[in-house]
């Protein structure tokens, strides 16, 4: 049987299905991409090794979060996406096929409607990200197997983080405020009896959520959760007031973003008596799949080697 094409592959493909303009659901997309791409009816049906997934539609899946990420497609409502002019632009560009490093390229380029490709939060443009790129393309090739399985996890959790952040940002801010919550609670803030809660959302203090870390609320964790856009930066007015608010409440607390904190509110951060915790996005995200919060574990894989001792 023929090989089927890569996720880089499917990336033109899916663009041409696309180009209409209709905002359309990944379920009805992909057997068109599959089309697209001249799929035989045995490579439609074709299993990921673990059997968990038909491979066409995982590749497809893969070019579609990437293209996504760059600003080449856009997602209206949850499962659905459409082109941008962004993506118009990569089709004429690259009408025979698109690389990863192409696209990367052009975000690197001011003047592009492509977005720089965010791994784990904003970032800012780079050419150092293109040569790492081209560098770890060479070197793929190199890696053991063990390597080569702990890089596809890191470039997963990339992927799912980039996506966390886009969709805590999208949310109300009452739904932000209580992941955050639960988070916290995640990573055993609340105790083995503590709790966890989100305060009012109408005059709250500057205070969205407090943890007790006992069952009588002897000890508490204040919280405060800006819900930014990636270049709505967190400042240092902001950490004052929160820091105002917790007076005469605790001496101690936990500031969540979704986008990154001003060096000045980081200095203010660190000369504060209070004892105040920045988490930016990047740390977020981290921390969400770390522990399990906005995510579910997809697949389990099982690495084996020789038992020394039954050979012994």
């Amino acid at each position: 049987m023929a090989e089927i094409p890569t996720w880089e592959e499917f990336m033109t493909p899916t663009l041409r299905v696309l180009n209409s303009g209709a905002t359309m659901h990944w379920r009805e997309f992909q057997p068109l991409v599959a089309d697209e791409s001249r799929l035989t009816d045995e490579q439609k049906t074709e299993m990921l090794p673990s059997g968990s997934q038909i491979k066409y539609q995982n590749r497809i899946g893969w070019g579609v979060s990437f293209l996504t990420n760059v600003g080449a497609l856009e997602r209206p409502k949850r499962g659905h996406y459409r082109i941008t002019e962004a993506g118009r632009q990569l089709l004429q560009l690259f009408p025979g096929g698109i690389k990863e490093r192409d696209i990367k390229t052009l975000g690197e380029d001011p003047s592009s409607p492509i977005r720089v490709y965010q791994s784990t939060g904003p970032r800012s443009k780079s050419a150092d990200d293109h040569a790492s790129a081209l560098v770890r393309d060479e070197l793929s090739s190199s890696l053991t197997p063990i390597e080569q399985v702990q890089e596809g996890v890191a470039r997963i959790h990339e992927e799912v983080a980039a996506e966390l952040l886009e969709r805590l940002q999208g949310k109300e801010p009452a739904f932000f405020e209580q992941a955050v919550v639960d988070l916290l609670l995640a990573m055993g803030y609340g105790g083995t009896t503590g709790k966890g809660s989100v305060t009012q959302l109408s005059n709250d203090g500057g205070i969205d959520g407090v943890i007790d870390q006992d069952i009588l609320g002897l000890s508490r964790v204040y919280i405060q959760a800006k819900r930014y856009a990636d270049g709505n930066t967190v400042a240092r007015p902001d950490l004052q007031a929160f820091v105002g608010a917790l007076a005469g409440k605790a001496d101690r607390g936990v500031f969540i973003t979704t986008s990154r904190f001003s060096d000045g509110a980081r200095t203010y951060a660190e000369n504060v008596p209070t004892r105040i915790i920045l988490i930016d996005g990047k740390r977020l995200t981290t921390l969400m799949i770390r522990y399990g919060v906005g995510v579910q574990v997809r697949e389990t894989y099982r690495v084996v080697e020789i038992d020394e001792d039954f050979f012994a």
